[in-house]
């Protein structure tokens, strides 16, 4: 059988399951364990509320590709959102690994770099964004009762930074490319240094392309304020449907205080962005059973939440996505053909 990149490209995903289970499967037999304890259906109304937030998120998606005047039906996102979890999941990087995912499938499709780039910066922002509205409520309820740890208002200060970060990207593009370009231009170099070792030509002009449709990209979202909205709507209701995941688990174990639920939820959505490790296995638990205490949960109750939501918005989604991944355009035997293509027109 002859060796292709996309056999070797799915056997790398079989690999990081199969190391990844090896790892931390140990959890999945405490996680069976654990959920015999709670209720049932609070428990399986966490798990559809779930799902809720990637369909939510399908949606997000295929309105920040409408935003750059491009077309992706849900159906084609969706497994783009279980994707991006997985690349997030083997590379921390503060939910943004995902990106070059996103990014290589639309250009596959025959979209140009800069707008699918700038549709997936406009989704990570709508859902940072979603979730820092989230954050700064539950810093609202801890500042007024137990207090507010310094080191949950330095993390929060790193989402804040970081969606700050994004929309300067995409200001700049628009207001000033020439900026983009200087500094874009060091990477150009360095990339055609490392094709003319392998006797390859450099590209051609590939970044000035590149940052034309990131700007132009960054202006068609500036004129498309609806749909942007429709995003933003989206990303908010994903955000929504995991606190209400979260808060379901906890119902499911005995906890009813909506300041621990959504200071739990904030907490462990934290910790598994900021983290280095695979979204934040091993520091969530730990993070969240020390929320949950500080408003007079038990360890055990706390613990147990942890595990089953962790089940829930951790093995669930990584499973899934190890399968879904694969019939992306990055990952089908027919994306070169695509780019092909995309190219000739």
């Amino acid at each position: 059988m002859k060796l292709s990149v996309r056999n070797l490209l799915i056997g790398l995903v079989i690999v990081i399951v199969l190391a990844v289970v090896l790892l931390r499967g140990d959890q999945l037999v405490e996680l069976a364990e654990t959920i015999k304890k709670g209720a049932i259906i609070p428990l399986i109304a966490a798990l559809l509320t779930q799902l809720g937030k990637y369909f939510a998120q399908s949606f997000a998606y295929s309105f920040a590709f409408e935003a750059v005047d491009e077309h992706m039906s849900p159906r084609s996102t969706l497994p783009l959102v279980f994707g991006t979890f997985f690349m997030n999941t083997i590379a921390p990087s503060l939910n943004l690994a995902g990106t070059t995912l996103v990014v290589d499938d639309a250009r596959r499709r025959g979209i140009a770099p800069g707008k699918a780039t700038s549709a997936a910066l406009l989704m990570q922002i709508t859902v940072d964004t979603g979730f820092a509205a989230i954050m700064l409520l539950a810093f609202s309820i801890l500042a007024a009762t137990v207090g507010l740890s310094p080191l949950w208002f330095l993390l929060g200060l790193v989402v804040i930074a970081l969606v700050s970060c994004m929309v300067l990207i995409l200001v700049l593009g628009r207001k000033r490319p020439a900026l983009v370009l200087r500094m874009l231009r060091p990477v150009e170099r360095l990339v055609d240094r490392i094709r003319a070792r392998f006797k390859k030509p450099p590209l051609d002009s590939w970044v000035e392309k590149t940052v034309a449709s990131f700007s132009d990209a960054a202006g068609l979202i500036a004129h498309n304020p609806k749909t942007t909205a429709k995003t933003f709507g989206c990303s908010l209701v994903a955000s929504t449907c995991e606190l209400a995941c979260f808060a379901l688990v906890g119902l499911g174990f005995g906890v009813t205080s909506p300041e621990a639920l959504i200071c739990g939820y904030v907490v462990a959505t934290l910790f598994a962005m900021i983290s280095i490790t695979p979204q934040g296995v091993g520091v969530v638990e730990a993070a969240v059973v020390v929320a949950f205490t500080s408003f007079g949960v038990s360890g055990a109750a706390g613990l147990s939440i942890a595990l089953v939501y962790r089940g829930i918005v951790f093995w669930m989604p990584f499973l899934i996505g190890a399968i879904l991944i694969q019939t992306t355009k990055t990952f089908r035997h027919d994306a070169k053909r695509t780019v092909r293509k995309g190219s000739r027109k």
